[in-house]
C-alpha cells in the first residue's frame, strides 16, 4: 500500500510541477479538497469532455446535448428525492476526531481481505508458471477461500444494514470487524448518522422558503425536466438520450485522494429514454458500450472491471460501475443505472404537468424508462493521468518520466523545435507551427538543448517533436521524433498534416470501439 500511495504522491507532485492541477487559493495555504486545472490539465480536461462528448452526440444519431443552469427551482430537488434521502452514513473516531463515511471504511476492509487473494494468486503464478490454472486454484485454494468468505460475509450484513436503513447494525459490524481509525490505531467510534449532501444558499431578496436553493448536486435532473422541451424542439423518437456536462456539488463526508473525490467537480451524463419493460436491455447495452469507451484508450482491459452495486438508489432497479485500477486500487470511474420511471414521473406529480411521451408506434401515451451513464469528468482526469504515468530506465544508464497519454487526449499535440536559434531555423519552424496551430495546440521550444526538450514534452505527454535542422533548409525535411518508442524518421514538412491527423484525431479511438 505504502508503494502505492508513493506513486499518488509522485503524479500529485508532477501534475503540480508541470501545469496540470494546483491546490485552489495556494497562496493563501488552499482550501480542503480543491483544485484548479493549470495550462496543460484544462487542455487535456476538455479533450477528456471531448471524446465523451463526441461520442455520445456524433456517433449516435439519436443523442442530442443540452447545457442546463446550475440554479434550478428548489422543487426539482424535493421531487428528485435529493432534499429527503440524498444522504451518506457518516461516523466518528471519538480519539482522533476524523470523520469517516461508514460504507466507505467497511469497503477498504473487504479491499484488504481482496488484496489478500492477489497476493496468494500471484504468489502461485511465479511458483506454477505456466502450469498454473488460476480459476482452479481460486475455487480450491483455503486462504483464497477464507478470504472471499470473509469478504461475502461482511458484504451481505452491509448490504441487509443499508437496505433497511439499519444504522446501529451498521456500527456494529465496524466493531465486529475490529475496524480501526488509520490516524488514531483505535476503535472509539460513535453512532452512525445520515449526512445530506446538499449544498443550500439563497437567492435574491425573496423571503420565504422559496428563497433557498441547492447547488445541484447532479446535472441529470437538467435533462428531466427539459425533457419535453427537447423531444418536441429536437422531434427526437424513442428511444433517444440527452447529453450533458457540467458541474456538480456535493458536501462530502470525506473528500480524498487528490481529486478523486472533491465537493467541486464536473460530470459528464447521458439519460436515456426507453419504452417501459426494454430498459435492462438497454441498460446493459449502455454498460457494455461504455466498457468499450474507455478501454478504447489502451491502458490495459484488465484494469477495469464491472462492480455491482449492493445496495441500490432509491430510483435504481439496476446499477454497475465501472471501475479502474487506481495507485489505490480498484475505484469507480462511471456507474451505469437504469432509474425506472422515477424522475419524470415525480416530476409530473410535483409540478402538475405531463411528462409523457405519445409513442406512434404502439398508440400509447406513456412515462418513459431511463437508463443512465455518468462519469465524473475530474476523477477521469486522475486515471488517465494515473495510467498514462511512467517513469523508464534508458540504455546506457539515463531515464525519463513520459505520459503515455492517448494521442488524441494529449494537452500539446506537436512541440517544434528549431535546433539553433539561427540560420533560418526558427523562421522556418514558427511557419510549422502555424501551419498547424489552427487544427491541433502546438507549441514552439527553443530553449535549453534538444535532448532537455524533448524531456520536457515527455513529461507532460506530446505525441510528437518536430526538430527543424540544416538539412531542413536544404531539402524541406524535419525529424519527427515519436514519444512513446523515441524513434526519429525524416519527414517533408508538407506530410505534417497527414502524420498528425492519423495519431491524434478521435477516430482512432472510435475504430477500437467497433461500434
Amino acid at each position: 500500500m505504502s508503494n502505492n500511495e508513493d506513486r499518488l504522491k509522485t503524479l500529485i507532485g508532477h501534475a503540480k510541477e508541470y501545469g496540470f492541477v494546483f491546490p485552489s487559493s495556494e497562496i493563501y495555504d488552499g482550501l480542503s479538497a480543491t483544485y484548479d486545472y493549470g495550462p496543460y490539465g484544462a487542455e487535456l480536461k476538455n479533450n477528456i469532455r471531448q471524446y465523451w462528448w463526441a461520442a455520445m452526440t456524433k456517433l449516435n444519431e439519436n443523442i442530442v446535448g443540452i447545457d442546463a443552469a446550475i440554479f434550478m427551482h428548489p422543487t426539482v430537488w424535493k421531487a428528485s428525492g435529493h432534499v429527503d434521502a440524498f444522504n451518506d452514513p457518516l461516523i466518528d473516531n471519538k480519539d482522533s476526531k476524523k470523520r469517516y463515511r461508514a460504507d466507505v471504511l467497511l469497503e477498504d476492509h473487504m479491499a484488504k481481505y481482496a488484496d489478500k487473494i492477489e497476493k496468494e494468486t500471484e504468489k502461485a503464478k511465479k511458483k506454477f508458471g505456466d502450469a498454473f490454472n488460476e480459476e482452479q486454484f481460486r475455487a480450491t485454494n483455503p486462504n483464497v477461500l477464507r478470504a472471499q468468505e470473509r469478504i461475502n460475509a461482511v458484504e451481505g450484513r452491509m448490504k441487509t444494514a443499508l437496505e433497511a436503513n439499519d444504522l446501529e447494525a451498521v456500527r456494529q459490524l465496524i466493531i465486529d470487524e475490529e475496524i480501526k481509525c488509520p490516524i488514531s490505531g483505535t476503535a472509539n467510534w460513535t453512532e452512525v448518522r445520515q449526512f445530506n449532501l446538499m449544498f443550500a444558499t439563497e437567492l435574491g431578496s425573496v423571503s420565504g422558503e422559496s428563497s433557498t436553493i441547492y447547488l445541484r448536486p447532479e446535472t441529470a435532473q437538467g435533462i428531466f425536466v427539459n425533457f419535453l422541451n427537447v423531444q418536441k424542439s429536437a422531434r427526437m423518437k424513442i428511444p433517444f438520450g440527452i447529453a450533458q456536462t457540467g458541474k456538480a456539488f456535493r458536501n462530502e463526508i470525506v473528500a480524498r485522494q487528490f481529486i478523486f473525490r472533491m465537493r467541486e467537480f464536473e460530470q459528464m451524463e447521458m439519460q436515456f429514454f426507453v419504452r417501459p419493460g426494454e430498459e435492462m436491455r438497454w441498460w446493459a447495452e449502455w454498460r457494455d458500450t461504455r466498457m468499450k469507451w474507455h478501454r478504447a484508450l489502451g491502458f490495459g482491459a484488465d484494469n477495469y472491471r464491472f462492480h455491482d452495486h449492493d445496495k441500490l438508489a432509491h430510483y435504481a432497479n439496476a446499477a454497475t460501475d465501472i471501475e479502474y485500477n487506481f495507485p489505490f486500487g480498484f475505484k469507480e470511474v462511471e456507474g451505469i443505472h437504469s432509474r425506472t420511471d422515477f424522475d419524470l414521473s415525480n416530476h409530473q406529480k410535483f409540478s402538475g404537468k405531463k411528462i409523457q411521451y405519445f409513442d406512434p408506434e404502439t398508440g400509447e401515451s406513456y412515462v418513459p424508462y431511463v437508463v443512465e451513464t455518468s462519469i465524473g469528468v475530474d476523477r477521469m482526469f486522475l486515471q488517465v493521468m494515473s495510467a498514462a504515468y511512467t517513469e523508464e530506465q534508458l540504455d546506457g544508464g539515463d531515464s525519463r518520466v513520459v505520459l503515455r497519454l492517448p494521442a488524441a487526449l494529449a494537452p500539446v499535440k506537436v512541440a517544434v523545435l528549431p535546433l539553433v536559434k539561427k540560420d533560418g531555423m526558427p523562421e522556418v519552424a514558427q511557419r510549422i507551427v502555424d501551419d498547424l496551430k489552427y487544427d491541433y495546440n502546438v507549441v514552439y521550444d527553443e530553449k535549453d538543448s534538444v535532448g532537455k526538450r524533448y524531456r520536457r514534452q515527455d513529461a507532460i505527454g506530446t505525441p510528437f517533436c518536430v526538430t527543424v535542422d540544416g538539412q531542413t533548409l536544404e531539402d524541406g525535411t524535419v525529424t519527427v521524433r515519436h514519444r512513446d518508442t523515441m524513434e526519429q524518421e525524416r519527414v517533408m514538412i508538407e506530410s505534417l498534416p497527414s502524420l498528425v491527423e492519423e495519431e491524434c484525431s478521435y477516430r482512432k479511438l472510435f475504430r477500437k470501439m467497433n461500434l
